[in-house]
């Protein structure tokens, strides 16, 4: 993701005053029940960008017909069924439209994951004020929005395909491969409402997808996150993952990073550096694990690094990163950059990927892999994207389109290289580092 720290890649200009004010359903919690106000990022839905973007996509139709589906459940088993249906569909229908199956609904370019993060709030926003006849408890309405957040996001959608039975002789069919990947929403909104994150594009462009390699075929399952420090504290990618890593051949964490290139982060820390998030929070503070005490200030990645950079992928150069910033053992609070890696014994600061989101999912689920005892058999790491800008003249938000030409050709070719970098990483024999 962009923020990863200051001086990575940061889009965008100041954003534009003055949303739209709330709609009368949405602009407050009716008296009573366990209704609450919408939140920081659902507030944002009443600006012109987002009603733009899901009126150009045909998704402006999604939330009022899933609060019109909530109005006709008579208890909370069935407002859990129509919740959980609803999310799924939404997921699926992003997928479906960004890899070409099914009506576009609209002239926004079909590559586009902005559809999907403003229609999954949406829908949040009118669960978040729905008051049933039956009544709701607060933490009912908390398990309905989880499930909101977990169906559309396409972590109840990971279907990987069955182990193949060990092959024997040399050519022998090993069977399909099995690859993780998850990406982000959009984000930094208050610098460019308009923002477009390409990791959920490549997620949405890939789920599902078959890569042949010169290893055989490889199947590809996809889940995105939100960019918000309180989902992660509740343990939202240990949950969404604990159950896939023993059965994938290779996972790769996926966001925005840098201005004209991809990074393979080949270390990760175990540091918040307290940059806002979607919800204008911020967190400096070790990063919040189960069992901190047997937590390691730093993971590492098991991507073949290596093979990657040395393939030609895309007209984006790929690099091994090594960096990390640490404070040295016994040095006090003074941080230092060490473009080698961390010296032993020291205190992280930044991963190679920063002290954002980006460093702790790889943080996280790297720290999991090794907690399975997965380190010396699964490939897994952190890759970041180059950062997606907009053509040259359109860099206004207050005055600029939400689409351009050059936006949707870099896009393109964000998603076409992430591809090809998981086909060389999945082809590529055994965990590096392993």
């Amino acid at each position: 993701m962009t923020p990863l720290r200051v001086r990575i890649g940061v889009l965008g200009l100041a954003l534009v005053a003055g949303l739209a004010a709330p709609t009368a359903a949405t602009a407050a919690p009716p008296a009573g029940g366990t209704a609450t106000a919408p939140t920081v990022e659902e507030r944002r839905l009443d600006g012109p960008v987002p009603r733009e973007i899901l009126r150009r996509s045909g998704f402006d139709a999604v939330a009022p017909a899933f609060a019109r589906e909530l109005g006709r459940a008579g208890s909370y088993r069935e407002a859990r069924a129509v919740v959980a249906h609803e999310g799924a569909a939404l997921w699926r229908r992003a997928v479906d439209r960004v890899q070409g199956r099914g009506p576009a609904r609209g002239d926004l370019s079909r590559d586009d994951d902005r559809p999907l993060y403003w229609a999954r709030l949406g829908m949040t926003r009118e669960l978040r004020a729905w008051e049933p006849r039956f009544g709701l408890e607060a933490g009912q309405r908390a398990a309905l929005l989880a499930e909101v957040e977990r169906t559309s996001r396409g972590q109840a959608d990971l279907r990987l395909p069955p182990r193949a039975p060990k092959a024997r002789g040399k050519g022998a069919d090993k069977g399909v491969k099995r690859v993780l990947l998850t990406g982000f929403d959009p984000f930094t909104l208050d610098r460019d409402i308009r923002i477009s994150n390409p990791s959920g594009a490549v997620a949405l462009a890939l789920d599902g997808t078959v890569i042949d390699t010169p290893q055989g075929p490889a199947r590809v399952e996809t889940a995105v996150f939100p960019v918000r420090w309180r989902d992660f504290t509740e343990g939202a990618v240990e949950r969404a993952l604990r159950p896939y890593l023993p059965r994938v051949d290779l996972f790769t964490t996926v966001s925005q990073g840098r201005v004209g290139r991809f990074d393979v982060e080949r270390t990760n820390g175990a540091w918040r550096g307290g940059f806002p998030d979607n919800e204008n929070v911020s967190r400096t503070e070790t990063v919040p694990v189960a069992d901190p005490a047997s937590q390691p200030q730093w993971t590492t990645t098991t991507l073949p690094y290596a093979a990657i950079t040395a393939a030609v992928t895309g007209r984006f150069p790929v690099y091994d990163n090594t960096g990390v910033t640490e404070i040295p053992a016994g040095a006090g609070t003074g941080a230092v950059v060490r473009p080698d890696g961390p010296t032993p014994g020291s205190t992280a600061r930044e991963g190679g990927g920063g002290n954002y989101l980006s460093n702790e999912i790889a943080y996280r689920a790297t720290l999991l892999r090794d907690r399975l005892g997965l380190h010396g058999r699964l490939p897994g790491g952190h890759v970041h994207t180059p950062v997606l800008r907009f053509g040259t003249g359109n860099t206004d938000p207050a005055a600029g389109a939400v689409t351009d030409p050059e936006f949707v050709r870099e896009r393109l070719d964000i998603v076409a290289q992430t591809r090809a970098i998981v086909a060389v990483a999945v082809s590529a024999p055994g965990p590096e580092g392993s």
